[in-house]
């Protein structure tokens, strides 16, 4: 069958025709397939990189930052750790002139050659002389006694009335005396 043209080919023919019908064209398509594909993996390489030496400069200056805000905020804490031990020690002061005021409740701090009156005047305590290095030497409703720091002494204030003093402390200045007192027990 003939074409148009005379030449003996269908146009049909030349359309089922491979593209790459001769050895040389094949060769050409492979080593150009070849190319496209290693620039490809080159420019996709080098992309990367530029990626991630963009990314690290970005680190390296957060790491700058945050190391002088990290500075900045250690200097910050030493500032306050130096204010709260002012405040601190301002606020021990304050509180030892406070209880020297007023002490707690039932505590009474007796100087030497004094008499305290507790538990609504049926006792009376007194500090008799300077406290020695052993104890102190208490009056209590006119009998004394020789006390350590921490020992308690039960008085009957009365007949219903039974209270216990306790020696806190003691300095060459006063002696830091607790005082309670609860009805007594029936028997």
């Amino acid at each position: 069958m003939t074409d148009r043209t005379g030449q003996g080919r269908s146009v049909r023919d030349s359309a089922r025709r491979p593209l790459f019908a001769t050895g040389r064209s094949r060769f050409l398509a492979v080593v150009v397939c070849l190319f496209v594909i290693l620039v490809i993996t080159v420019g996709g390489h080098l992309y990367g990189r530029f990626l991630a030496n963009r990314d690290l400069g970005g680190r390296d200056a957060a790491i700058v930052q945050l190391t002088s805000e990290g500075e900045k905020l250690k200097r910050q804490m030493t500032d306050k750790d130096v204010q709260i031990s002012t405040l601190q020690a301002k606020l021990k002061n304050a509180q030892a002139t406070l209880d020297a005021i007023m002490p707690s409740e039932n505590t009474y701090n007796v100087i030497p050659n004094q008499s305290v009156v507790v538990a609504g005047g049926r006792v009376t305590i007194g500090l008799v002389g300077s406290p020695g290095n052993e104890g102190v030497t208490l009056n209590i409703n006119g009998k004394q006694q020789t006390v350590p720091a921490g020992q308690i002494i039960t008085v009957a204030a009365d007949a219903s009335t039974n209270c216990q003093l306790e020696v806190q402390s003691f300095d060459l200045f006063k002696a830091v005396v607790n005082a309670s007192c609860a009805g007594a027990k029936p028997q």
